[in-house]
């Protein structure tokens, strides 16, 4: 299996686009990728588009094909990738197999979901059509609620009090607000959120224990990048950023079937696997991208990553630990919390802001000093399918 590696990465600001439809934002995105890399609209062997609600939510199929058709790139393979909000990590993971295997050299892996189309219920009764389909869709749970019964159990188990979360969505909207992609630019106080008065009506209770601030957005956007072989990487114009290790572990689809559903056991193995195909530990991590649909995940996958131990993820924040200049900076591009979570970009996204972060790209404010290696984690259902990176900076 040949050595692969990120050699060019694009992005566009997520948010509300309401100019734009689906196609739109993955063409975007897509040619940012390109351009970085320097290959134009030429060499492309394959193209890999995660997505998941085309279908329900744009009345659009065969995205991918479209796609190709939309960037000239014929007569490249397509292929439409749906694996929940792990989609985007999952099309890079069959990219990147591709890759290695020889069959192809150069593959455009592109993420990317058109959500602000409906209605924020059609939205929430979308993502929650993951849910088991008879012992959970029919009794009107959604992933909000499965979070805020996690949040509970979490709390319960390992002393998790709101203020840890509250210091989860801080940070990371203090992030957001540095990163020009983001949907949510705007910093939030402890005041403002938990203090005054004001805040009944700036951060109302969503699923209790959880609250507005502990949510992501529903975000439209797209993110992209650009595969190819490590021994071909000097012939693109950026430092390459070698795919290290991934991992991929599936979890009980019903909650209820879990011993502990505080244990994200999906994550666990997924990084394991991950780590142990690129030869490190959690402690040679220098950045990481942990998928924080909900402030509390933040705190649960950092203690399952192996980042910190079970029951001390919480006081960590606190600590300032996850901060940028921190122990091990978590979520520096704002996390789903504030860059926004389009659900099939956001396995792309986390892979393009560390590719950011290992080729010290970005400006002051939010780069980690000498960022050698990145982890990120994007989490499908509600941790039933769960996909993990380390990235390492080349040469």
């Amino acid at each position: 299996m040949r050595p692969v590696a990120i050699v060019g990465a694009g992005m566009i600001p997520f948010g509300r686009r309401d100019d734009d439809n689906l196609m739109d934002l993955l063409a975007y995105a897509s040619l940012n990728a390109l351009d970085d890399a320097g290959l134009g609209d030429k060499g492309v062997d394959s193209v890999y588009v995660a997505n998941m609600g085309a279908g329900m939510l744009n009345h659009q199929m065969s995205v991918a094909s479209a796609l190709v058709d939309r960037l000239s790139l014929m007569p490249a393979a397509a292929e439409a990738i749906e694996n929940g909000p792990a989609s985007g990590a999952s099309a890079i993971k069959n990219g990147l197999l591709a890759v290695a295997s020889g069959y192809y050299d150069v593959v455009l892996v592109v993420g990317g979901e058109k959500m602000r189309d409906v209605s924020g219920w059609r939205a929430t009764d979308f993502v929650a059509s993951m849910t088991h389909p008879t012992a959970e869709y029919i009794y009107g749970i959604t992933l909000p609620g499965m979070a805020g019964m996690f949040t509970r159990l979490y709390m319960e188990k390992y002393g998790v009090t709101r203020e840890h979360l509250v210091q989860v969505a801080i940070k990371n909207q203090e992030m957001g607000a540095l990163n020009p992609y983001a949907h949510v630019e705007s910093r939030i106080t402890h005041e403002g959120i938990v203090d005054s008065w004001h805040s009944r009506v700036n951060n109302p209770p969503v699923a209790d224990p959880l609250h507005l601030y502990d949510v992501c957005p529903v975000s439209d956007g797209a993110a992209a990048v650009i595969l190819a072989p490590l021994d071909m990487a000097k012939k693109f114009k950026k430092t390459p950023v070698v795919i290290a290790g991934f991992g991929q572990a599936t979890d009980t689809h019903s909650l209820q079937e879990r011993q502990d559903p505080t244990d994200l056991k999906a994550v666990t193995l997924a990084s394991q696997q991950a780590l142990a195909m690129a030869k490190l530990t959690p402690s040679d991590i220098s950045v990481a991208e942990l998928h924080d649909a909900f402030t509390i995940l933040e705190i649960a996958e950092s203690e399952h990553v192996g980042f910190f131990p079970k029951g001390q993820g919480a006081q960590a924040v606190i600590d300032g630990k996850t901060k940028l200049g921190g122990q091990i900076p978590i979520n520096v591009s704002g996390g789903l919390k504030a860059r926004g979570h389009p659900v099939g970009a956001t396995g792309v996204a986390q892979v393009v802001d560390l590719v950011w972060q290992l080729r010290h790209e970005l400006p002051e404010g939010r780069q980690v000093k000498n960022a050698q290696t990145g982890l990120s984690v994007n989490f499908g259902g509600f941790g039933n399918n769960v996909v993990s990176f380390v990235l390492r900076r080349g040469e």
